[in-house]
């Protein structure tokens, strides 16, 4: 009988062990509903932040083609009133005005 009572006072004392641990565990863990929500709210913004990311690459991608367009447009402008300024230059002679 001995034997058992050890046994018992062994297993009583694991098991308070045991609960102390699993308390500090969840101490440290927090609520796991809480938990599960917040995982859910951090989800949904990762999806929503991915989503205003690709719209903003988009968006970059077209302003760059605009910008190049733009800066195309600009360069044949400046050849063209290069272009209509050399005869007036070579009517001068010397080119200085």
């Amino acid at each position: 009988m001995e034997e058992m009572d050890s046994a018992a006072t062994r297993l009583d004392a694991a098991l308070k062990r045991l609960e102390v641990a699993l308390e500090a565990h969840l101490a440290r863990a927090g609520d796991p509903a809480l938990l599960r929500a917040e995982i859910s709210a951090l989800v949904l913004d990762r999806a929503q932040i991915a989503g205003q990311l690709d719209e903003a690459l988009a968006r970059e991608q077209e302003l760059q083609a605009l910008a190049d367009e733009a800066s195309e447009a600009l360069g044949s402008a400046i050849e063209e009133v290069r272009a209509a300024l050399e005869p007036d230059e070579r009517e001068t002679g010397d080119g200085q005005g």
